[in-house]
């Protein structure tokens, strides 16, 4: 589309969604009228408008003029003055009284229109009165002062409605002061936004604040993109010079403000200088400080009686459990908190029913997971109710906290967390908050996964400081050795090469050369060979393919569109919404990818609350083109409205990565293993892959790329604090908490 202009006069508002200011208008254009749609301030009848931007033709309504931006004509003739007033627009003024303020001051109007004392001249407006009119001129007339200003700046109109909302009258001030605000006060503001604007409007590029903001960037991007919790210190100099163009040096004093201000945070460990976002250094310590409480003041099991309740599960069940097994069943409720980590196959699940029949109807125990696909799977398994972390604390919109916390704990007498390699430092922290003296914390996860998306790495910090007790599974259990999907995983781990289409195998290798290749074999095993050979009722939700890079011909980015275009083409009546890279259709297999604490849910059993988050799996199940609306129903049964602003937190999931794969498992997984980049196609991603595979595994590539993937054991270096923490707290006498 390209850049354009188009004039006319406002005719009427179709459609305006105040939140996030997207208008659909009815324009008066070159002797037709046409309908003008995008995030606009508000405008009013009779105005002539100037909208950038260029004609696009939608699916249902037609040839339309889709709006980047606009200029607002002030009305000079008396006919538009009236129309603008009489449109209902200003709070006070309808048609008589707009009849009457043109005819008192004719071409005059607008210049008085803020003066109280002039407007009590007219016959029907007392002071009162007056005083309405001159406040809601002045708001609307601000608003979209603020909008042209900020669109004059090339801020883009979804954010420039969202900055003049969160700012109003001071936007302006604001922004020729200190741009840098918005990455503190605005919802989705990063950095690298803010800078462009502040750049833009001729702030100084040696600022104080473009200096302390971009040392700042530095550590939350490392947050962010990486999951570290903090750095070494020399290295966000070196990294923050790079970003500013400025020497490690002149940043120096710059860091140290922060640090005065208490922003960051610095740390000696291991032999260096660590810098934390103070956030995260908190969320450290309180992490540390609260484990250890929970396991001094935790009560224990009397161990006499548990060998007897274990031989009773033992019999009831038909089983017989390994040493490795009990003695981790024995562990787990014998102490406060307790870690149970191994790989697929090694009786996690088994452990859980285990400990939650020993506990019996004495102790109330709470199941959860970090992923609603996880929690799923835990109540499927245990056949006890499980819900996601989020969901077990009861996140409040309103107040932006969870309800459960050391005010409101959980009454509970047992808290079970599965997927813990998932959980990430903030979630641990505001979890432990929500328990009581006296509970007891079991942590079941698998190492060896990739870790959390968020910032930490919370699994692996509490086994490698030895502070708290856990038990370590190896053996693969017995009613899982037929499964070449856990063996191979074990062999992966162990740096083997996984055995290969052995008869009667649930691990495959469909042998490829090239992306292009492996791509179209992908889609032919989804739609067609895999439903017939493993009588998949629903192969799209059955399959989940998966792949190690976002970008190229087997990328996520490309899958996605094969398989849109496999599993739910564009078809006539079926409605759709274009969004960036992706369009979104009725019967789409979507993922959101952002935590968003704000979104509203329901259930069809009443239930309601806020909160998605990221890696939630479901499928829209309606679009609504003429709001900008789409809704999605998630696999735990949550029914979300998506506007526009929110589709950026919408990715299409027929094909996800890895990463994003974590805590879910899949009847069948479907991989390309194709060359890419060193750091990434590494033992830790295959394994992790094939691991999130219930039932059968096909990889397409080749022998070389899966050889060279088991043997790129690096790992990337993910810097936390929380196994230092842990070690500092290990006092005899219960940690005293004082947090905020």
């Amino acid at each position: 589309m390209s850049e354009s202009c188009l004039t006319g006069v406002i005719h009427g508002t179709v459609f305006r969604n105040d939140d996030n200011g997207y208008t659909v208008l009815s324009v008066f254009a070159d002797g037709d009228e046409v309908n003008v749609v995008g995030v606009l301030p508000p405008l009013a009848d009779g105005e002539r408008v100037t909208f950038y931007g260029g004609w696009v033709e939608h699916r249902e309504y037609g040839r339309q003029w889709k709006a980047t931006g606009c200029e607002v004509e002030e009305p000079t003739s008396l006919t538009d003055i009236y129309n603008y007033l009489a449109s209902g627009q200003i709070k006070g003024i309808r048609e008589a009284t707009a009849e009457l303020l043109v005819k008192t001051f004719k071409e005059k109007t607008f210049d008085v229109l803020l003066d109280i004392r002039q407007l009590t001249k007219v016959k029907g407006i007392g002071p009162l009165r007056a005083k309405m009119i001159a406040e809601s001129f002045a708001e609307q007339y601000g608003e979209r002062r603020q909008m042209m200003f900020l669109q004059r700046n090339g801020v883009p109109p979804a954010l420039a409605a969202r900055i003049a909302k969160t700012y109003g009258p001071e936007t302006e001030a604001v922004m020729r002061t200190n741009p840098y605000r918005l990455i503190d006060d605005v919802d989705k503001v990063g950095f690298l936004t803010a800078d462009q604007i502040a750049l833009r409007m001729g702030l100084a590029p040696d600022s104080d604040h473009r200096m302390q903001y971009g040392i700042r960037y530095i550590l939350e991007d490392a947050a962010a993109a990486a999951g570290h919790t903090c750095m070494p210190a020399e290295e966000v100099l070196n990294r923050a010079s790079e970003l500013l163009r400025c020497t490690p040096a002149s940043l120096e004093r710059h860091m140290q403000a922060l640090l005065l201000r208490r922003d960051l945070i610095l740390s000696e460990f291991e032999g260096r200088s660590y810098a934390f976002l103070s956030s995260l250094y908190y969320a450290e310590v309180e992490t540390a400080m609260r484990l250890i409480k929970l396991k001094l003041t935790a009560p224990a099991e009397p161990q006499n009686t548990i060998e007897e309740r274990i031989a009773a599960f033992e019999h009831a069940h038909g089983i017989t459990l390994s040493i490795q097994q009990k003695q981790a069943i024995r562990g787990a409720v014998e102490h406060g908190v307790y870690v149970i980590t191994g790989g697929p196959g090694t009786g996690k699940t088994t452990i859980i029913q285990c400990i939650l029949y020993l506990l019996g109807q004495d102790h109330k125990t709470v199941l959860t997971a970090p992923t609603g696909r996880a929690a799923k799977r835990m109540a499927e398994a245990t056949r006890e109710k499980a819900m996601t972390i989020h969901r077990t604390l009861v996140f409040d919109a309103q107040t932006g906290h969870f309800e459960h916390d050391e005010d409101n704990p959980l009454k509970c007498d047992c808290v079970v967390v599965d997927e813990m390699s998932m959980v990430d430092i903030f979630l641990i922290r505001s979890l432990l908050r929500a328990l009581r003296d006296g509970t007891r914390l079991i942590m079941v996860g698998d190492q060896d996964q990739l870790p959390s998306v968020g910032a930490g790495n919370v699994l692996k910090d509490i086994l490698l400081s030895g502070v708290l007790p856990f038990a370590r599974l190896t053996d693969i259990y017995r009613q899982e050795e037929h499964s070449m999907i856990a063996i191979n995983a074990h062999r992966i781990n162990q740096g083997e090469m996984p055995l290969l289409n052995q008869k009667g195998s649930d691990f495959f290798l469909d042998r490829q050369d090239g992306p292009a290749n492996a791509a179209r074999t992908v889609v032919q095993l989804c739609m067609d060979r895999l439903p017939g050979f493993l009588k998949l009722k629903d192969s799209c939700r059955d399959i989940q393919v998966l792949s190690p890079q976002k970008k190229g011909p087997a990328g996520v980015i490309q899958l996605n569109r094969l398989l849109q275009q496999a599993y739910n083409p564009p078809a006539p009546g079926k409605p759709q919404i274009d969004s960036g890279e992706f369009v979104f259709r009725r019967g789409d297999k979507v993922m959101h990818i952002h935590n968003d604490y704000q979104l509203h849910w329901s259930t069809e059993d009443g239930e309601d609350g806020d909160g998605v988050f990221n890696g939630d799996l479901g499928f829209v199940r309606d679009v609504f083109p003429d709001r900008d609306e789409l809704t999605v129903l998630f696999d735990d049964g949550r029914l979300v409205t998506y506007g526009r602003a929110d589709l950026e937190e919408l990715d299409l999931a027929y094909c996800t990565s890895v990463h994003k794969s974590q805590g879910s498992e899949f009847p069948v997984v479907v991989m390309p293993v194709i060359r890419g980049p060193h750091l990434l196609m590494t033992r830790n991603l295959l394994y992790t892959a094939l691991t999130r595979a219930r039932r059968f595994v096909v990889l397409v590539g080749t022998e070389d790329v899966i050889r060279s993937m088991v043997e790129n054991d690096y790992v990337t270096t993910r810097y936390t604090g929380l196994c230092q923490r842990l070690k500092d707290q290990t006092s005899p006498a219960p940690p005293q908490l004082d947090f905020e």
